[in-house]
């Protein structure tokens, strides 16, 4: 596998965290304390009863995060109503490992084509981006949430208890609402939406030049999703999911260090997802997550480490877990992670690479 450090900006580690974190109870606090305070409050009350299960008046991370056990938290990119075919599939598939003890953040991005078998999330077996689709179908968003993060507890071994789901229109206003991102793309390639016109050689749709470049909502959904390009190497779901970290990191910094400085930008966004956004967290809970949104590591699950291609009984194109004894073990899955886990950050720095 591969441990890929996020950019390496300077961040504050835990006793920073932890008086940054009661600062900004404290700054809301003082906030929500007016007639004013009350009309904020409002507004974020009505979007928590949104797009969340939980109380506008709770915290499930406040004291997880000032602990030492990993916090760790399922991501979801899907299509949407305003999408195409295979609408309520995952795209994406991240989960966020939080360290509260030396406040660091590692990315695992699961592929789409990761092969599930004797789970019973997917009793019929599947790909692991299915269960989203299948939760949708049962049950909404929040069935959806809660399925695909049982399954991914299941296969992964880690305990992860809660999810956010963001549609691609989602994705688009989110960064048009921080007013574009810029992220710097080390390879220049073009790209296609088409898997014929890729296999043509017919790049028609766009291309990103190489060094720094700024995107605006299309621009960086275009960028985080696209998988038939010019360069081979960026042209998988492991190129996707290292392109998708650019542009949260990016995120992160046009976000800046919440308090009041980003009261403005958080009610903007609150605006702008209102109908996008899908999750078991509180918006109290979202608001401190987005600190942590600056990733420090990356492991991937590499094809030859840790997982196989191999062709399922029906003809499609799956990855399957190296060294299982069935096909329903995952268990040097769980043993990959925890080992990778395992290796402590002691600094950011450009690349970290790893062999377990």
């Amino acid at each position: 596998a591969e441990l890929e450090a996020g950019p390496p900006a300077p961040r504050a580690r835990r006793p920073r965290r932890l008086k940054r974190t009661l600062l900004t109870v404290l700054i809301a606090v003082l906030v929500f304390s007016g007639f004013g305070g009350f009309l904020l409050w409002q507004r974020m009350a009505a979007f928590n009863d949104a797009v969340s299960s939980a109380s506008s008046a709770s915290s499930a991370l406040f004291f997880p995060l000032m602990g030492s056990d990993r916090v760790n938290v399922a991501v979801f990119g899907y299509g949407g109503e305003e999408h195409g075919g295979g609408t309520y599939l995952a795209d994406s598939i991240n989960i966020l490992s939080i360290d509260p003890s030396n406040d660091t953040t590692t990315i695992i991005p699961i592929p789409r084509d990761l092969w599930i078998a004797g789970q019973p999330e997917l009793p019929r077996n599947g790909k692991v981006n299915e269960a989203f689709a299948i939760g949708f179908q049962n049950g909404g968003i929040q069935e959806a949430g809660n399925l695909a993060t049982a399954l991914l507890t299941s296969v992964t071994g880690l305990t992860i208890e809660h999810w956010i789901a963001l549609d691609f229109a989602g994705f688009r206003e989110m960064v048009d609402t921080v007013g574009g991102v810029t992220v710097n793309n080390p390879t220049p390639f073009s790209y296609t939406w088409s898997e014929d016109r890729y296999h043509a050689g017919n790049f028609d749709a766009g291309s990103f030049a190489a060094g720094e470049i700024f995107l605006d909502g299309d621009d960086a959904l275009s960028y985080a999703r696209t998988r038939y390009t010019s360069v081979p190497a960026e042209s998988s779901d492991f190129a996707r999911s290292i392109r998708q970290q650019r542009v949260l990191a990016a995120l992160r910094t046009r976000l800046g260090g919440g308090g009041l400085g980003s009261l403005g930008t958080g009610l903007a966004l609150m605006d702008a997802l209102k109908e996008r956004i899908g999750t078991d967290l509180s918006a109290i809970d979202l608001f401190l997550l987005s600190g942590h949104l600056g990733v420090d590591r990356r492991i991937a699950l590499r094809e030859d480490v840790i997982l196989e291609a191999t062709i399922n009984e029906i003809g499609q194109y799956v990855l399957v877990v190296i060294g299982r004894t069935s096909a329903s073990d995952y268990a040097p899955l769980h043993a990959f992670l925890a080992e990778g886990l395992a290796v402590p950050i002691a600094t950011p720095v450009p690349t970290v690479s790893f062999a377990p």
